[in-house]
């Protein structure tokens, strides 16, 4: 009998409560001292029978505050506020795909010079690229030149209709050129020294990034090869890994954070109004961001980190340690006051960075723990234990005691009710539901999987 009249029933571990002995005396595993339990249901430093639950419902468990300090317990308030938060994921810069120019060969034909122009330069606009040969391509400059000289002779003095079909004759020379290879730029310097060019030359149609180089002096080609590519890389893209809910605040013109983290450098971008693709190598969606690199800092390849702020609407949300997720349900402790802490299933929605929405299961204002709570689980798993309930619980939409499902599937009082699964404590409790579900159900009280 203890000197508070309490009568004692038996010793248990604090951090074990499985072990018991009839003896005061230490914990053979932590060596910690014993705690007593009383006949009225406490502890040593808990409330007497009658200022707590005097039977605690399946699964709560009652932590000392010794106890509490010992495993570091932490406690939180829950809150529905509006707020912000950041996005953040992993972009890698491509090629804007309006900005690449692909050099192909119009005609068949062979590469006499190549150039010292290669993979990874930088070229200007109208910069030779390489030069080739094609058979047909002396004839038709001197069948341009006869054009040429045609006019010439006979602009001052020849009628209207004869000047228009030389003129027709002149540019059917140029365009039968145009097919063969020869720019613009090289056209006129012919016209200008009335010379016969020995090669095409085949010149960069922009500025920018030399991509692909597959030309080299004595090449044959067929038609159509692709002999360089360029990039303008002034203007890039970004396609950032996305999950798939939060490709709604990636809305078409929403300013992002492009980060160089070597570099130590914050860039600018906008979401594009392209629709995001899915990758199923990662189950992502690949976000387009658009943006200008003037001065050349981003290269295709490089890999950026990629920052969204966005505004958030109210919502509950916890931090994410204090959510237990086992894979068939997601558990919170609530506080009850006096050391007892309730296991709440609860339901989840969006992950905030280190926060989670709860969509189901906790109210504002409501206090719950949101460190230690692994060592308040395995106290409750073990009290569930010692009741003799094992597996997951529910509720009975009937009487609303606790169930274990394990035991009413085995007993056959389920119920199936609009695609949920509900679970009863007994054969009568199951015949009323089943009589009338909507009527339970309509409570508020029910339970389900």
């Amino acid at each position: 009998m203890a000197a508070t009249g309490r009568r004692i029933l038996y010793y248990r571990d604090p951090m074990h409560p499985a072990y018991k002995s009839d003896k005061p005396g230490v914990a053979p595993d932590c060596g910690m001292p014993l705690e007593p339990v009383y006949a009225d249901g406490g502890a040593a430093g808990e409330p007497e029978k009658g200022e707590g639950p005097a039977s605690l419902p399946p699964g709560w468990v009652q932590v000392s505050p010794e106890k509490q300090q010992i495993i570091g317990v932490q406690v939180g308030q829950v809150e529905k506020a509006p707020g912000t938060q950041t996005i953040r994921t992993l972009g890698r810069v491509t090629l804007d795909e309006t900005r690449v120019f692909r050099v192909a060969a119009a005609v068949e034909g062979w590469v006499r010079n190549s150039g010292p122009i290669v993979t990874g330069d930088m070229v200007r606009k109208d910069e030779v690229l390489a030069t080739f040969y094609n058979r047909d391509f002396l004839t038709a400059q001197q069948t341009y030149l006869y054009a040429l000289n045609t006019m010439d002779r006979f602009k001052d003095n020849e009628s209207e209709d004869q000047l228009k079909l030389t003129k027709a004759q002149m540019r059917a020379s140029e365009e039968n050129l145009e097919f063969l290879g020869m720019g613009e730029t090289q056209l006129r310097e012919v016209a200008r020294t009335r010379q016969i060019a020995r090669e095409i030359e085949l010149r960069a149609p922009g500025a920018g990034l030399v991509v692909a180089r597959n030309a080299f002096a004595g090449l044959r080609f067929d038609r159509g090869a692709e002999l360089f590519q360029i990039a303008d890389i002034s203007h890039v893209w970004i396609l950032a890994d996305i999950f798939e809910d939060e490709a709604r605040y990636f809305l078409p013109g929403a300013n992002a954070r492009v980060i160089l983290p070597n570099l130590g450098r914050v860039l600018q971008a906008k979401v594009s109004d392209a629709l995001p693709q899915f990758d199923p190598s990662s189950r992502t969606l690949k976000m387009r961001l658009e943006m200008d690199n003037p001065d050349y800092t981003l290269r295709p390849g490089m890999f950026v980190d990629v920052e969204l702020p966005v505004r958030l609407p109210p919502a509950i949300t916890v931090p994410a340690d204090a959510v237990l997720d086992s894979g068939l349900k997601k558990t919170v402790f609530v506080v009850r006051g006096q050391g007892y802490f309730e296991p709440r299933r609860v339901e989840t929605g969006t992950h905030y960075g280190d926060r989670v929405e709860i969509t189901k299961g906790l109210e504002p204002g409501e206090r719950i723990v949101i460190s230690g709570n692994f060592l308040i689980d395995s106290e409750s798993r073990m009290e569930l234990a010692a009741a003799g309930l094992s597996g997951e619980l529910n509720k009975d939409p009937v009487c609303g005691m606790d169930v274990a499902e394990d035991k009413a599937k085995a007993a056959g009082r389920t119920s199936v009710y609009r695609g949920a699964t509900y679970f009863f404590c007994s054969d009568h409790c199951k015949q009323d539901f089943d009589k009338d579900p909507e009527h339970y159900l309509n409570r508020g009280s029910a339970g389900h999987s």
